[in-house]
């Protein structure tokens, strides 16, 4: 069904539907590990979900379940794994089963603590997971589902305004309300969408008088880390029915004060639990994470926006894998920039999260994040690729995969083989059953200086950083073109002016020796400490101003795990001091000297892997003076 975008304002991009692209190489191997651990798992003995009051148990009832499931649909047509889409079958096909009369989709809340029975915030996270299964298998009974849940929301916000999570995180609902009126033209579906944006707390007047620039030690909505990932696709939701400037121009606002007073060098921010500051060891919840993702997502769909995609795939290649161990049979509730231990202690940096928020395990500290996770990885890898207006398609960063999908009614097919983010070069195969004109935009990274796309007939071009570069032809039968985007080595200046390093779209860190503690529950959800075997507290020579020359870079070949310390591909070999006066305080990395320091301890040659392959790290360095 060709979408309807009357009275909207067009999104720029659209994704493909979940199926149309399959992951291969790295990719492939780091969906199946997620497949393999916690996610394919969870269903068969964590209560939250085994016995989930979604499915009729009496176990949690409100944010798990869905939050689970919206990641899971997509990795199981990712994977195209038989047993995955049964496992969301099940699912939902249970929730339609039970629709109440009334419309109303999913358990009442009258157990929860703020008394809203019908709390729009978790059925608006099962929409997204019914809406992405819909588009997979053109289920037949979702759309009417949804008619009749927003015919009873519509009833219900005219006796009761949205509140509470609902009025924090009300742009996940309203993107379910676009999906619905894009296939089925009704006004008071656009009306429905104006009540809750009046009901909603008003996340672009907040970072316009932006009141928290500290750390924050007290929890407020308003605070939260989480709510203020979703707040950042806020305004460019809106944006599609106000048609206003001042939405879309508000983004850059929001990710700008977020990094000015917040900002780690991962691309995200702090907040363990709320907004904690610039300091590199105060943890970012990995909620923040798979939201700032998906966020993300939304807001490159809608406006396209290179810089956004710079920061997407950062994220997604430096904070995303970091926050898991490598098996993904356990997580972290909080990661940390630099993180020199994970282990429980009472004395802790963080401003309200528990001692356990660092360790690794099944539902250290909290367990929303137990459910939230498994959108990171599928959701980025949907998202690859998207369809553009004029009926092409556009590259929105690069990874292993195959697009299979039809444009214009010709089915045709794309398939990329490269080893990015680790290295430099992306070939792509572009394949048609009959001849076929349309364009292909291809995103140059802002740090891609010197890059070049080869064409088929063997031309070479430049292609100018920051844009997208666009191939436009008739397509007939296998069509190559490579693309070389060089990576060089950046050093950023960062808290107390430290510096991170940086080659493309990976940030290195301190590859730590490390010793992994059992300490609660049994393999493979078992709970652990990390902790270091070897020294951390290192200050780096660096010359900022021409930092290839103080790393070399060694390239290895690819472990079975990609993102591991034993897996890692790229390394940096650099030269550093032990400062010894940096010690532990509140168990993390203490206060970071101000840089430059100097040390009268022996030079010694260090080694820098990926941020996403480490679990003990150090991140943002002191520069010796020197």
């Amino acid at each position: 069904m060709q979408p309807n975008r009357k009275k909207l304002v067009r999104a720029t991009f659209d994704p493909l539907p979940p199926g149309h692209i399959r992951p291969a190489g790295w990719l492939l191997r780091q969906l199946q590990i997620q497949a393999e651990g916690l996610t394919g798992h969870l269903d068969e003995f964590w209560p939250d979900i085994a016995n989930s009051g979604w499915i009729g148990g009496t176990a949690d009832a409100w944010e798990r379940g869905p939050y689970w499931l919206d990641g899971l649909v997509p990795l199981a047509f990712l994977l195209d794994n038989q047993h995955l889409k049964a496992k969301a079958h099940y699912w939902i096909t249970y929730i339609l089963d039970h629709q109440h009369e009334d419309g109303w989709i999913g358990p009442l809340q009258e157990n929860k603590d703020d008394g809203y029975e019908y709390d729009p915030w978790p059925v608006s996270v099962v929409l997204k997971a019914m809406t992405q299964y819909q588009e997979a298998i053109g289920d037949s009974r979702i759309i009417p589902a949804l008619v009749r849940f927003f015919q009873r929301l519509q009833e219900l916000l005219a006796l009761q305004s949205l509140k509470s999570w609902a009025r924090m995180r009300s742009a996940d609902l309203v993107l379910s309300l676009y999906w619905l009126y894009e296939r089925r033209e009704e006004d008071w579906l656009l009306a429905l969408i104006q009540t809750v944006q009046h009901q909603s707390y008003d996340w672009i007047e907040h970072f316009e008088h932006f009141l928290y620039t500290e750390r924050q030690d007290t929890w407020e909505h308003e605070n939260h880390g989480v709510n203020t990932s979703m707040a950042l696709k806020q305004p460019a939701v809106w944006y599609r029915l106000s048609q206003q400037q001042q939405h879309r121009q508000a983004i850059q606002t929001i990710i700008e004060t977020l990094d000015t007073y917040h900002g780690q060098v991962t691309g995200v921010f702090s907040a363990d639990e709320n907004l904690a500051g610039k300091n590199p060891s105060q943890g970012t919840e990995l909620c923040v994470v798979v939201e700032y993702l998906f966020s993300l997502e939304v807001l490159l769909a809608i406006l396209g926006e290179i810089s956004l995609a710079d920061r997407w795939e950062r994220i997604a290649f430096n904070a995303l894998p970091a926050t898991f161990k490598p098996d993904m049979w356990a997580h972290q509730y909080d990661q940390q920039v630099n993180q020199v231990i994970c282990a429980i202690d009472e004395d802790k940096i963080y401003t309200t999260n528990g001692a356990d928020a660092n360790v690794f395990g099944l539902e250290p500290h909290f367990g929303c994040c137990t459910a939230n996770m498994h959108q990171g990885w599928p959701k980025f890898a949907t998202h690859l690729w998207m369809r553009t207006q004029d009926e092409g398609l556009a590259a929105l960063t690069y990874a292993p995969c195959t697009i299979a999908t039809q444009l214009l009614g010709i089915p045709v097919q794309i398939q990329v083989d490269s080893n990015y983010p680790f290295s430099e070069t992306v070939h792509i195969v572009v394949s048609t059953e009959c001849p076929i004109r349309f364009p292909l935009l291809l995103r140059v990274p802002t740090w891609a200086e010197g890059a070049h796309i080869i064409l088929e007939d063997g031309r070479k071009e430049p292609m100018q950083p920051g844009t997208y570069y666009r191939v436009e032809q008739e397509w007939y039968r296998p069509t190559s073109i490579c693309l070389h985007l060089p990576m060089q080595i950046h050093a950023q200046t960062r808290y107390h002016a430290s510096v991170s390093v940086e080659r493309g779209p990976l940030i290195y860190a301190l590859k730590i020796e490390e010793e992994w503690k059992q300490i609660r529950g049994e393999p493979p959800y078992a709970d652990w400490e990390v902790h270091p075997k070897v020294p951390w507290n290192y200050a780096l020579k660096m010359e900022r101003a021409d930092p290839e020359h103080s790393c070399r870079v060694i390239f290895h070949s690819p472990g079975a795990v990609p993102f591991s310390p034993e897996g890692a591909s790229v390394h940096l070999r650099v030269k550093g001091r032990r400062i010894p006066s940096w010690t532990l305080e509140h168990n993390a990395a203490g206060s970071l000297p101000i840089s430059p320091v100097s040390s009268a301890q022996p030079i010694e040659d260090l080694t820098l892997i990926p941020y996403g392959c480490t679990n003990l790290r150090v991140t943002e360095f002191p520069v010796l003076d020197e």
